[in-house]
């Protein structure tokens, strides 16, 4: 499985790539035994040049058309962005906006971001998770911000991890689990050492299948999808 993280942190060290580290660990954590990840880690700081050039030309350079193939290649996408003026940075939204179009259809995407204040930790909803959902991505339930106080806080720690199970999860092929070591299958039941987990269990996990909207993950239990017929009868009789 290849994994891409796009890190949009502008300083060195930065914080962003550092959260974009964690959720990365977390993920390839929770791949399960055996599970070959490959990682390709995106830094938008060294193609800030690229993208702008792309924006008025119409060419990506070579390193931006490599990004964006790897982008587009992933079978699951990190992105995490630092906090400007309440919202994503210039950055981040230049290098999406030069991705084609359907390169993220039905991908599961990760979403985090950083900021100086908790007063920005809903950015990840009012921003990112529009965006994304925009370009048809399979945007995963546990978003994760991380404020400057929020560093060492055992709280974090648990949404990175949360949040790593998820997609490593939705990143597993068709008809494969990834459940995290010593956890339950999405059925409850952990399959035996060597064994492929059953059909429903396949059905259940395979991203693909998935035909209506994700209302909880949990990495122990697996995850719940509303079919959209449900939910709109649902909203007919209230």
């Amino acid at each position: 499985m290849k994994l891409v993280v796009v890190s949009a942190g502008l300083s060195q060290p930065s914080s962003t790539r550092l959260l974009a580290d964690r959720l990365t660990a977390a993920t390839t954590r929770h791949a399960g035994t055996g599970v070959d990840v490959e990682v390709e880690v995106v830094e938008l700081r060294d193609l800030a040049t690229e993208i702008a050039q792309h924006l008025v030309t119409g060419f990506p350079p070579a390193r931006l058309a490599a990004a964006l193939d790897a982008v587009a290649g992933a079978h699951g996408l990190i992105a995490v962005t630092p906090v400007f003026s309440g919202s994503y940075s210039g950055l981040f939204k230049s290098f999406f906006d030069v991705l084609d179009k359907d390169a993220l259809t039905g991908k599961p995407v990760l979403i985090g971001a950083t900021g100086g204040t908790a007063r920005h930790s809903l950015v990840t909803e009012h921003a990112l998770r529009p965006l994304f959902s925009y370009l048809r991505a399979l945007v995963l339930p546990t978003a994760v911000y991380a404020a400057s106080e929020d560093w060492g806080e055992e709280g974090l720690a648990a949404r990175i991890t949360r949040a790593g199970a998820e997609l490593a999860r939705f990143m597993a092929p068709e008809g494969e689990a990834a459940p995290a070591k010593g956890t339950a299958s999405a059925k409850g039941t952990a399959p035996a050492e060597g064994t492929a987990p059953d059909t429903d269990t396949a059905a259940a996990i395979a991203p693909r299948s998935l035909t209506g909207a994700i209302t909880s993950v949990d990495p122990a239990g697996g995850f719940e999808v509303v079919p959209f017929e449900q939910q709109l009868a649902a909203l007919k009789v209230g």
